[in-house]
């Protein structure tokens, strides 16, 4: 069976930087992982009576379900993100609400995640990532260790094509995959102990 990641992008504008940069890391992971775009600009503005089970009269929307589901069904969950006005996009502050409710249900839960941040400027999106890292912790998910990624001045990391030009960053953004990887699939052989030992035993 296959991993699978979901990639949630911070920015909702077509050409933005955080796509360009998700769509090269796309092409990072190795043979068997499946990353996957997770759109989630048409996620309504999360309002709990959609959750309240006292409020009767006003269904979750369908899109709501749609995303629940595809991130429970990950096996991890990559962000990449810019940074706006020192904090993460609403949007995407608005996906993790979604994904956090019901609460007998959150859709974050233990799932391994990987952050990405960027800037304009020299920063990397550093108050983005630490602001995302303070909504995440909320649902005990596991992140790579050092070195986190703060890409800086990110409209220049992109050649003629919108592929990252500089090698040492191609290596370093790899790197920070392979070990994502390697935090997913861990988890994955603790969560599943029937997988566990069958690894032992062969």
């Amino acid at each position: 069976m296959s991993t699978t990641i979901s990639v949630l992008i911070g920015s909702l504008r077509r050409g933005s930087y955080s796509r360009k940069i998700a769509n090269n890391i796309l092409e990072y992971f190795p043979e068997g992982v499946v990353p996957r775009i997770v759109e989630i600009r048409d996620l309504a503005l999360y309002d709990f009576d959609y959750d309240d089970p006292a409020v009767t009269d006003k269904p979750a929307p369908a899109a709501y379900t749609a995303f629940r589901d595809t991130i429970k069904s990950s096996d991890g969950v990559l962000f990449i993100t810019p940074e706006n006005n020192r904090t993460i996009p609403a949007a995407l502050k608005n996906a993790i609400d979604i994904g956090s409710k019901p609460n007998s249900d959150v859709a974050w839960r233990h799932l391994p995640a990987g952050i990405i941040s960027h800037s304009v400027g020299r920063m990397g999106g550093y108050s983005s990532q630490k602001n995302l890292r303070l909504a995440l912790s909320y649902f005990d998910m596991p992140q790579p260790g050092q070195p986190e990624v703060f890409l800086g001045q990110s409209p220049s990391l992109f050649d003629v094509h919108d592929r990252i030009a500089q090698k040492s960053t191609v290596a370093f953004l790899q790197g920070y995959i392979d070990r994502f990887v390697q935090l997913v699939e861990h988890h994955g052989r603790i969560s599943n102990p029937a997988t566990a030992v069958s690894m032992a035993i062969s």
